[in-house]
C-alpha cells in the first residue's frame, strides 16, 4: 500500500488498452515530471514507452511500479494539444495512448526487444535491449582561430584563409569546395588555427530548392469580399468556420494566400492541409515564393527522419506555415490563426485505420479549441458542409466565376451504350489528335489502375479472383503479373484456365496501364504518361510527372483521381473522362455525390490558361443526375436532388452514421461475435431508450479482405449524443473472441 506523499503520476501507454495507468516516480526523476514527457515504464514482461499526462491521486490499493526514466528534456506536447488528444480519443472511441502515438512523430518511442545471445558456457540465453527512438543528425563545423599564428601550406593555407573570411563552415560544404581535404582539416585542428565542434542539422525535404518570388495577385470582386469577410474574422480572433466554395479555376488558393498573410501581420500561425501528398509540390512552390517566413511539410512521402526534423522545426518556432496531408494536422503550431482545409470534399482526408479520424472534421475542433478561423475550400463540397452553410453552422463565401474572366470549359456527354469493348468513342478520339496537331496538352482520366481488371475463361466462364479477398485480380502488364489491390497478392498470368484447363483465357476489362498502351498506338507521335499509385511509387514520383507536364514535356498525361485534385496546369486543353459512370454502382449511399465530385473536378483541370477547354464525358448512365449536373457545372442542381435523396433516407446531414466491422479466418465466428453484438447493441438501446436504429449484421460489400470473413452493423442515429452513449455502454457490455477483431469507425466514409 502506498502512502499519498509519494509521487504518483497518470501515464498513457500506446497500445489498444482503454484507460491510463499509474506508476510511482523514484526521488531522482522527481525534478523532471512534466506533463507531455515520454517515459520508460514496465509495462508486464516489457519496458515501452509511456506518456505523462500529469500528477495523479493514490489509487486505493495495489502495488504500482515505478518509472524507470524520463526520455525528454522538454515537454513533447503541451496542455491544450493534450485536450485535443483527449476530445480525439473520446469522440473515436480510441485509446488515450494510440492517439498521442499517432500524433507525434513516427519511430521515436522505445520499446524492449529481446534477442538470443551465447552466454559464456556457450548456453543461449535471451538478452533484453531497447529498440526504436529516432536520431537527431548533426554535422562538423570547422571554425578559423585568427590569433593562431600557425599556418599550414597548400590545400591546408586555402581552406584556412576560406574559413577566417566566412567565420565558420560545415565540413561537408568544405569538401564540397575543396574536395577531399579531411587530412588537410585534422592538420588545422592539430595545429590549433581552427576548432571543430558538432551542431544540429535538419534534413531538408525541400533539397534547398530555389522558389523566386512572387507578390499578391489582385482581386476579382467576388475574392475581394471573401477576404473582406476573412479579415473581420481574424480581427475577431474568435473561432470563425467558413465553407469558401468556389468554381474549379476560381482562385481559392490566392484567397488561402492572402488571408494567411493577414494572419501572420498579426503574428499567429497558419496550418493548410491538402487531400494528397501530389498536391503538395505545386502548392509548397506557390507558398515558398509568396512568404519569407518558415514554412514545414508533413506528409507520407517524407522520410521519418526527415518527419522528425520538420516537427522539430515546427515545436520550435521556426516554421509558422505548415503544409501537408492529413497527418499534418497534428503539426505543433503555436498560435494557429488559420487553418485551410483543401478539397474539403475529399475522402483522403478520413484515416482508414488506427485511430479512424477524419482530419477535416477535426480541422474544425482544433480550430475551435485555438479560436482560429477555419477555410474549408471545394468546388464541390460536400452535402453535408453546404448544408451546414445553408443553415448557419458555417459561414458561406462564393467564388461563382473564373479567374481573369476564363470561361468555364465547353463539356459534352458521349453514350457509350452499344460501344462494348471500345476504350475511345470517335469523338474523343478526333479530339485527342486535334488537341496534339493545336499544341495543346490532354488529360485522360480513368479511376482504375492495371491493364486489365480481370481474366475470365471463355470456355467456363472461371474469372481468377484472390485467393484472400473477395475481389478479382488486376493484370499489371509491366510487372507481367496478376495483382490484388487489396492484400498486395500476386501471380503470374496462367496459361490454361485453373478451373477447366481451356486455353482460351482472355482479359477483360481496362485500367490506365491499358489505357496508355492504346493511346501510343492511336498517336504515336504523342508524348505519353501515367499517372496512378504505380507509375509513383517511390520518393519524388508525384512532383516528377507533375513537373514533366508543367514543363510542357508531356502530351498526354492518363491517371487515376490523382489528376483530378486541385492540380492548376495553363497547358490543358482538353479532358477526356472515360467511364464516368464507374463510381455510381458502388453499395454506398454516397455513389451519385463521389461520381459528382470526381467529373466535376477532373473537367475543371481544362481550359485554366489562355486557350479555352474542352471536356468529353463517356459514360453508360447518361441520363444519371450525377452526371447530367457535372456536365452542366450546376452543383445546385446537383445538392437540391441529393439532399431530398439524404433525407427520405435518413442519411448524413439528417442522421449520424458509425459502422461496426467484425472481421474472422473462419467466417462462422464472425458472422457469431456480429450477431451477438447487434443483440447486445439492440438491448442497451431499449434500456436507455436512444434514438439510433441498428441495421444488420450483414455480410459487408468486400465479404473478404486479407483472408479474413467481414460482417457489419450499421448504427444510425439521429442524435449524435445517443449514438455514442450506445457505443460507449457497447463497449463496456460486450467482449469477443480473441480470433475476431473488431473496428469502430464514427462517420465513416467508407461503407465497403
Amino acid at each position: 500500500m502506498q502512502t499519498t506523499s509519494q509521487h504518483i503520476v497518470e501515464v498513457a501507454i500506446p497500445l489498444p488498452l482503454e484507460g491510463s495507468f499509474h506508476y510511482l516516480v523514484p526521488e531522482r526523476l522527481s525534478s523532471a515530471v512534466q506533463a507531455g514527457k515520454r517515459v520508460l515504464v514496465p509495462f508486464g514482461r516489457r519496458k515501452v514507452t509511456g506518456y505523462l499526462l500529469g500528477d495523479a491521486d493514490a489509487p486505493g490499493a495495489g502495488e504500482l511500479k515505478e518509472v524507470l526514466e524520463i526520455l525528454d528534456e522538454e515537454p513533447l506536447f503541451t496542455a491544450a494539444e493534450l485536450d485535443f488528444y483527449r476530445w480525439i480519443a473520446g469522440y473515436y472511441l480510441h485509446p488515450l495512448g494510440e492517439v498521442i502515438k499517432m500524433a507525434l512523430p513516427a519511430g521515436i518511442n522505445l520499446v524492449s526487444r529481446y534477442r538470443c545471445e551465447q552466454s559464456e558456457d556457450g548456453t543461449p540465453v535471451l538478452k533484453e535491449y531497447l529498440a526504436g527512438g529516432k536520431s537527431v543528425r548533426t554535422e562538423r563545423v570547422y571554425t578559423a582561430d585568427p590569433d593562431c599564428t600557425a599556418r599550414p601550406r597548400g590545400k591546408g593555407l586555402e581552406i584556412l584563409e576560406y574559413l577566417l573570411e566566412v567565420g565558420e563552415c560545415s565540413g561537408p560544404k568544405l569538401r564540397e569546395r575543396f574536395g577531399p581535404c579531411t587530412a588537410q582539416l585534422g592538420r588545422l585542428v592539430e595545429l590549433g588555427a581552427a576548432r571543430l565542434s558538432q551542431r544540429e542539422v535538419y534534413r531538408d525535404p525541400f533539397k534547398a530548392k530555389e522558389y523566386g518570388h512572387d507578390g499578391p495577385l489582385p482581386l476579382n470582386p467576388a475574392q475581394a469580399e471573401a477576404l473582406c469577410k476573412v479579415s473581420a474574422a481574424l480581427a475577431a480572433g474568435e473561432f470563425a468556420p467558413f465553407l469558401l466554395h468556389g468554381v474549379t479555376g476560381s482562385g481559392k488558393t490566392e484567397v488561402y494566400l492572402q488571408s494567411i498573410a493577414v494572419a501572420l501581420d498579426a503574428g499567429r500561425s497558419a496550418l493548410v492541409l491538402v487531400p494528397e501528398i501530389a498536391l503538395t509540390p505545386q502548392l509548397v512552390g506557390r507558398f515558398k515564393r509568396r512568404f519569407d517566413c518558415g514554412i514545414a511539410v508533413l506528409h507520407s512521402g517524407l522520410s521519418d527522419g526527415e518527419r522528425f526534423d520538420e516537427w522539430r522545426r515546427i515545436r520550435r518556432g521556426e516554421a509558422t506555415i505548415v503544409i501537408g496531408a492529413r497527418s499534418a494536422l497534428f503539426a505543433p503550431l503555436e498560435g494557429i490563426g488559420v487553418i485551410v482545409v483543401d478539397e474539403e470534399h475529399e475522402g483522403s482526408y478520413k484515416q482508414s485505420e488506427g485511430v479512424r479520424y477524419n482530419a477535416r472534421d477535426l480541422a474544425l475542433v482544433r480550430g475551435k479549441l485555438a479560436k482560429a478561423l477555419v477555410l474549408l475550400g471545394s468546388a464541390t463540397p460536400l452535402v453535408t458542409s453546404y448544408h451546414a452553410a445553408q443553415t448557419g453552422r458555417l459561414g458561406y463565401l462564393s467564388l461563382p466565376d473564373r479567374v481573369r474572366d476564363l470561361p468555364m470549359p465547353e463539356t459534352r456527354m458521349l453514350d457509350a451504350r452499344n460501344h462494348k469493348g471500345e476504350i475511345f468513342l470517335p469523338e474523343l478520339v478526333e479530339a485527342m489528335g486535334e488537341n496534339l496537331d493545336a499544341g495543346g496538352q490532354t488529360l485522360l482520366f480513368l479511376n482504375r489502375r492495371g491493364f486489365a481488371t480481370y481474366l475470365v475463361c471463355e470456355t467456363c466462364g472461371h474469372v481468377l479472383r484472390c485467393p484472400n479477398c473477395a475481389v478479382t485480380l488486376t493484370y499489371h502488364r509491366i510487372k507481367g503479373k496478376h495483382v490484388c489491390h487489396y492484400c498486395d497478392f500476386t501471380m503470374l498470368p496462367p496459361s490454361t484456365c485453373p478451373d477447366c484447363q481451356s486455353g482460351a483465357i482472355t482479359l477483360l476489362g481496362r485500367g490506365t496501364e491499358r489505357v496508355e498502351d492504346q493511346v501510343q498506338k492511336l498517336l504515336p507521335d504523342a508524348r505519353v504518361s501515367r499517372m496512378d499509385r504505380d507509375s509513383t511509387r517511390g520518393k519524388g514520383g508525384h512532383a516528377r510527372v507533375l513537373k514533366e507536364l508543367e514543363e510542357g514535356t508531356v502530351d498526354i498525361l492518363i491517371g487515376t483521381q490523382m489528376i483530378a485534385k486541385g492540380h492548376d496546369f495553363p497547358g490543358v486543353t482538353l479532358v477526356g473522362v472515360l467511364s464516368a459512370d464507374a463510381s455510381l454502382n458502388l453499395p454506398d449511399f454516397r455513389s451519385a455525390e463521389r461520381t459528382f465530385q470526381l467529373v466535376t473536378q477532373v473537367m475543371g483541370r481544362a481550359g485554366r490558361g489562355d486557350k479555352p477547354g474542352r471536356v468529353l464525358v463517356q459514360t453508360l448512365a447518361p441520363e444519371h443526375y450525377a452526371l447530367t449536373h457535372a456536365v452542366a457545372h450546376d452543383y445546385l442542381g446537383f445538392y437540391r436532388e441529393e439532399i431530398a435523396f439524404r433525407e427520405e433516407v435518413g442519411y448524413p446531414p439528417f442522421a449520424h452514421l458509425a459502422a461496426l466491422t467484425f472481421s474472422a479466418v473462419a467466417a462462422g465466428q464472425g458472422e457469431h461475435a456480429a450477431d451477438e453484438a447487434a443483440a447486445v447493441l439492440r438491448r442497451i438501446k431499449r434500456e436507455a431508450r436512444l434514438r439510433v436504429e441498428v441495421l444488420g449484421p450483414v455480410t459487408a460489400p468486400l465479404g473478404k479482405v486479407r483472408g479474413r470473413f467481414r460482417w457489419q452493423i450499421l448504427l444510425k442515429g439521429v442524435e449524435r449524443a445517443d449514438l455514442h452513449r450506445l457505443l460507449f455502454h457497447f463497449r463496456s457490455r460486450f467482449s469477443h473472441p480473441s480470433t475476431v477483431r473488431l473496428t469502430i469507425d464514427v462517420d465513416p466514409v467508407d461503407m465497403l
